[in-house]
């Protein structure tokens, strides 16, 4: 008996883990080519092309968070 595996159409959830996957995989590519051992936060913002940084003002970045 031969088993077909149908895909469903993406919903939200996949759309957004999706997303979520490929700027994890812009920040590892960005990591693996920096010279230094920490991407800066200024850098990640770059990487994920984070705009408009007045709006995430009230956002607290990973270093400050470290504290």
């Amino acid at each position: 008996m031969t088993h077909v595996v149908t895909l469903s159409a993406p919903n939200a959830q996949d759309c957004m883990a999706l997303a979520e996957i490929e700027l994890c995989g812009e920040l590892m590519i960005a990591a693996s080519a920096a010279d230094e051992e920490r991407l800066s936060p200024d850098r990640i913002d770059e990487v994920l092309d984070v705009r408009g940084a007045e709006s995430w003002a009230s956002v607290p970045r990973q270093a400050a968070r470290r504290g």
